[in-house]
């Protein structure tokens, strides 16, 4: 094509200030094979730029979703549950030849555990999964995209650093395949060594941990977006380093609040311990933390009962600064001589009929 096609399909303007720039990667993209209508598209969408890029995120041939399913050995409704639980939202012309391997594993998921409870696992990779997308496209436009806004790097150079990044992006399920098996070998051995099973199916013995920050609400009304950013993934980092080198699992995080696990209450107690001592450090916040200990269902990544609920009672009443632990975790741990339980006598917990007693840690 020529500046007088770019120019008829409405994308190029020799008379604007900004055309030789312009030009260069229009012409850039259609060395690349990008279609006209796909610029128009993008350029629509403000992201001309990424225009030769988009493509290489879902590629091969579009098929129907009924051409999909009856490749992929599936029904049609069944498969369309598939996407929902999987937290896509795909157009019955808009699944590519590659999509066909993806169904077809689920198929065979689902003839070993049935239709629902593979549907439910399909639930938390999802979400999982949307997380790691999000914080993929988080990372360019934080270390690549806003430094080059700002320093006004022409159009070319910011399409042509989006393409490697998005050919990096779509190696991450490379990347990821031994970081799985990393967490599948730690959680068989987390299994075994919690393994409740005569309590109930899924069932676990564990220490459950909350720390949360007193004063991140009201930093977050004075911090600018940018040192917000800086301090959330921060506190995340913190949480991460601190609790998987001490042999545990943070579990979720929920605002400025993070959950964990651990198969030896010792261990829980020491990470609230130093996570407490890395979380005041910066003086912006003050750190507390509840532990409690017994058996809990595990479900979807995430695990439940009167434990777990209890845990974040007692760290919703600790003081800034304090870890507040259940009696049966003092039992578990206490055998330990490096920790100290001072009692901090009886507390009424909301959703508890009776008062809770409780002991500082030290």
């Amino acid at each position: 094509m020529d500046t007088s096609d770019f120019e008829a399909a409405g994308l190029y303007d020799p008379a604007a200030p900004d055309a030789p720039e312009r030009l260069a990667l229009l012409e850039h993209l259609d060395a690349h094979g990008v279609p006209i209508e796909t610029m128009q598209a993008a350029a629509a969408a403000n992201s001309l730029h990424a225009a030769a890029s988009d493509a290489t995120v879902r590629p091969g041939e579009r098929r129907t979703i009924e051409q999909t399913a009856d490749a992929a050995g599936i029904g049609v409704d069944l498969l369309r549950r598939v996407v929902i639980a999987a937290g896509l939202r795909l157009a019955d012309d808009d699944y590519r030849d590659a999509d066909e391997r993806t169904f077809r594993l689920f198929a065979l998921g689902a003839e070993l555990f049935g239709d629902e409870p593979t549907l439910r696992f399909t639930r938390v990779m999802g979400t999982a999964l949307a997380g790691i997308a999000d914080a993929a496209i988080s990372l360019f436009l934080v270390s690549l995209e806003d430094p080059m806004l700002r320093q006004g790097t022409a159009p070319v150079v910011r399409a042509e650093a989006t393409e490697s990044a998005t050919s990096a992006m779509v190696e991450i399920p490379n990347v990821m395949d031994g970081l799985f098996r990393g967490h599948v070998a730690q959680a068989i051995r987390r299994q075994r060594a919690s393994s409740a099973y005569d309590t109930a199916p899924g069932a676990f013995r564990l220490a459950i941990g909350f720390v949360d920050l007193v004063g991140f609400t009201p930093l977050t009304r004075d911090l600018p977006p940018a040192e917000l950013g800086e301090l959330v993934e921060q506190f995340e980092m913190t949480a991460n380093e601190v609790v998987g080198d001490s042999g545990g699992r943070v579990v979720k995080h929920i605002g400025d609040e993070v959950m964990f696990a651990a198969v030896d209450p010792a261990a829980a107690a020491r990470i609230a311990l130093q996570l407490l001592e890395r979380f005041r450090e910066g003086g912006r916040v003050a750190p507390h933390a509840g532990l409690g200990y017994g058996v809990v269902i595990g479900r979807g990544g995430d695990y439940y009962g009167s434990v777990v609920n209890l845990a974040s009672r007692v760290a919703d009443i600790a003081v800034p600064n304090e870890v507040l632990v259940t009696e049966d975790f003092v039992l578990a741990a206490g055998a330990d001589t490096d920790l100290s339980f001072q009692p901090a006598g009886r507390r009424q917990l909301k959703g508890f009929d009776e008062p809770v007693a409780l002991w500082s840690l030290t």
